[in-house]
């Protein structure tokens, strides 16, 4: 097992001297608790990403950190105080801190816990070894669980039995492969054990709700580069039981894409380009990013120039199409098409109604606005008034 470590947070770190999080610190210490910032702020800290959310936890039980709280004038909100969650609010900033834990039951989807004074008791019912970090408020490291050794060398690995860990959260399985795509050391491969608890499990992913799924899912889309991660989703059954009938052969070559044509990465056309049926209902995507998925996925295999993409959905939408198509096609675009996007976002039509009134009324004007507007889109933009009302 771990314990404390030399190794300390770097001094620069945001949340390590916000004085708003030192205050709460101060308060819960007042009542001779310990108190640690805890999970995503401290690994990412440690591997010199940008801050995660920054979160707190504590053998103090909630009514005492709500009193601690109230006592040094700080704001007290019970959040989640079935799970031991109370959120404290210092000058408008919002933090979480948790009491230590340990499960008693859990069902795969969600546990029932007892507080718990023992650090590692906490440690052992995360998901993996480099989010079962501690920092104290001088950044001093504590590692119940022996974890640091993973998260230096860019691990993902689950505490102790991955079996085990899987089956009190199926959401796990996701975890692990977002948390791969974003954290992992692409060189090292994925973790034998993982993969092999995560294979003989898959059936307990249908038990996840959409909202949960999509959560993970979007997450591991934005990550860097998602491809390999899908890819092994795929080998172990784990892509068919949550996006029945995607295929991932193209991610790899939008992903190469994306960095060959200096695009910014969309994850909606890398849901896109996974193909499948009913993807929007099975991620419970908004009605916003359903119709930009529909979308790509429809004008991505085929569809109108990339210039009236353009036109009509905006510069990003008609890159995002021009890199699909590619994708699939297995090529490099021709530059010179980006630059017909740029010039067709900024076009603007024309001609008016006003313009057609009153020889047109009613459904025949809108029928001869569409008519002259398909007629300047084709001449690729190049039309003016004058020459389309001589039409």
């Amino acid at each position: 097992m771990g314990g404390p470590h030399d190794i300390l947070i770097p001094e620069g770190t945001s949340w390590l001297n916000n004085p708003a999080a030192r205050r709460v610190f101060e308060a819960v210490q007042a009542g001779g608790f310990q108190i640690y910032f805890v999970g995503g702020c401290v690994r990412n800290a440690l591997l010199d990403l940008p801050d995660s959310d920054v979160d707190m936890s504590t053998n103090a039980r909630p009514d005492d950190v709500t009193r601690l709280a109230r006592a040094a004038g700080l704001k007290a909100i019970p959040t989640g105080i079935d799970h031991g969650t109370i959120t404290v609010v210092v000058d408008g900033q919002p933090f979480e801190i948790t009491t230590f834990r340990r499960d008693v039951e859990a069902d795969g989807r969600r546990a029932v816990v007892a507080f718990s004074d023992d650090i590692t008791d906490d440690a052992r019912r995360r998901d993996f070894t480099m989010n079962a970090l501690y920092a104290d408020l001088s950044g001093r490291v504590t590692d119940p669980l022996g974890g640091l050794p993973d998260l230096l060398a860019r691990r993902v690995r689950f505490i102790e039995d991955a079996d085990q860990r899987i089956k009190e959260d199926y959401l796990r399985t996701l975890r692990f492969f977002r948390f791969s795509a974003w954290y992992a050391d692409p060189g090292e491969g994925f973790d034998a054990d993982a993969l092999a608890s995560i294979a003989a499990n898959t059936e307990g992913l249908e038990t996840l709700s959409a909202e949960r799924v999509g959560q993970e899912m979007t997450k591991l889309l934005r990550a860097p580069d998602p491809a390999p991660a899908v890819a092994t989703m795929r080998q172990i059954g784990v892509l068919p039981v949550i996006l029945p009938g995607t295929d991932d052969r193209w991610l790899a070559p939008l992903i190469h894409l994306e960095g060959a044509l200096g695009v910014l990465p969309d994850w909606r056309a890398r849901l896109a380009v996974l193909g499948g049926d009913g993807t929007d209902a099975r991620l419970r995507l908004s009605k916003v990013d359903a119709r930009v998925v529909q979308l790509y996925q429809t004008q991505g295999f085929a569809g109108p120039p990339p210039s009236e993409i353009a036109y009509r959905e905006g510069r990003d939408a008609a890159r995002q199409v021009v890199m699909l198509r590619a994708a699939m096609a297995e090529n490099m675009p021709d530059m010179s098409v980006l630059e017909t996007i740029n010039r067709a976002a900024e076009a603007i039509f024309p001609i008016k109604a006003a313009d057609l009134m009153p020889d047109y009324q009613g459904p025949a004007l809108g029928k001869r606005l569409k008519e002259l507007e398909a007629a300047w889109i084709a001449s690729d933009f190049t039309l003016d008034a004058k020459a389309l009302l001589e039409r």
